[in-house]
Order: structure tokens, then C-alpha cells, then sequence
């Protein structure tokens, strides 16, 4: 949930905007991972499901957390690093996404390695670059959320109607979020387009919550 830097100061209004967005967030991510964990465990009983939606849950609130700091920390000091730590959970977040859909479709372990090592890509790109590369970290996030349509097809065929078009709107959302994040001469910019990726993440939670409901 990373922001572009260097544009111009926010007000106290947009931090406030912000910091209530990352807040229900947050809230949200501590009550529902859990419950969605629990539903898997006593719906399927299937250890592998529940690790995979586990892994979900975990990537989940790692990013929001992890935006939270970034977002929040008015220290210029660490700046810089907590970028890092934003921009890196992002794709743990993405790679958490795809993980319980593989495993609800019957594992297709190819797919599930070249989301997982494009996100650990990505994420030594940013921990590692000595410059700050906003475009290149949105391609990656871009391309790599999108990877189904050229991959995961024998993933998508496996879903519901429902869970396909709430997962399908989530990456809309996502990708259309992103002119917000962009826009940085937009009042509340940035509070825009974290209410972009919470409403997303809340379309690919419920996708989950139907396939698993689906499977039992």
C-alpha cells in the first residue's frame, strides 16, 4: 500500500483520513483471518487448506501492518525502510492471495512456485535496490496479480461463478486503485486508494470464503 514520495506534504486531515482507513483495516484482518482459519479447519478438516488460508491470513495483515507504519510514522529517518517493508509485504500479500485458491484447486504447484518466487523477487528488488523504483514495484505488483489470466486457468476453472467475478473484482479494483495512489496532487490521494485496496482485499476474502464453503 505503497504512496509516492516527495510530491507534497499531506494535511492533518489526509494523515487522519488515512490512519482511520489502516485502522479499520487493521481491525478487520485481526478478526477475520482468524474466523476464516477456524472455518477451514472445522469445514474440511484438510491440514494443507487450512496451512494455505493460514499463509493468507498471515500475508493479510502483515501488509496492512506494514503499510500502517509506513503510512503513519512521521520520522524521516525511517523513512526509507519502512518504504521497504511496504512495498515487500505488498507482494507477500499477493502471493498469500493466490495460495488458498491453488490449494481449493486441487494444487496446481507449478503456478503456486512462479507466484511465490516472482513475490520473493520483488521483494529482494526492493530490500536490495540503493533507489526508489515506484514504477518498476508496480509493474511487478500489476503483473504478478494478473499472472492467472496467462497461468491460472486450470485455477479459475476450478472456482465458482461467485468466487471468479469477486476475485476478477477485486484485481479490477486493485489495478483501477492504483491511478489514485498515482494522482498525488489529489486531495486524499492516498487515503482514496488504501479505500481502493481495502475494498479489494474484502472482494478476494469473500472469493475465499465462497470456494471454501463451496468445498465442504
Amino acid at each position: 500500500m505503497s504512496k509516492p514520495e516527495g510530491i507534497r506534504a499531506y494535511s492533518r486531515a489526509e494523515y487522519l483520513s488515512d490512519a482511520a482507513v489502516h485502522v479499520t483495516g487493521i481491525g478487520a484482518a485481526l478478526v477475520g483471518g482468524p474466523v476464516l482459519v477456524a472455518l477451514a479447519a472445522i469445514w474440511t478438516g484438510d491440514a494443507n487448506l487450512t496451512l494455505a488460508i493460514g499463509i493468507y491470513a498471515a500475508a493479510m495483515l502483515a501488509m496492512l501492518v506494514c503499510s500502517a507504519l509506513y503510512n503513519m510514522i512521521p520520522r524521516p529517518d525511517w523513512a526509507d525502510r519502512l518504504r521497504r517493508l511496504d512495498q515487500s509485504a505488498i507482494y507477500l500479500k499477493i502471493a498469500g492471495t493466490y495460495t488458498p485458491f491453488i490449494a481449493l484447486s486441487a494444487g496446481h504447484t507449478g503456478l503456486l512456485a512462479i507466484i511465490w518466487g516472482g513475490a520473493v523477487a520483488g521483494a529482494s528488488i526492493i530490500i536490495l535496490s540503493m533507489r526508489r523504483r515506484l514504477g518498476l514495484a508496480i509493474g511487478l505488483y500489476l503483473g504478478l496479480g494478473w499472472a492467472c489470466v496467462v497461468w491460472g486457468w486450470p485455477m479459475l476453472a476450478a472456482l465458482t461463478g461467485v468466487g471468479f467475478w469477486l476475485l476478477v473484482g477485486g484485481g479490477l479494483l486493485y489495478s483501477a486503485g492504483v491511478v489514485f495512489l498515482l494522482w498525488s496532487r489529489l486531495p486524499h490521494h492516498n487515503t482514496i486508494w488504501h479505500v481502493f485496496v481495502l475494498a479489494a482485499t474484502a472482494l478476494c476474502y469473500a472469493a475465499i470464503m465462497v470456494e471454501l464453503a463451496a468445498a465442504t
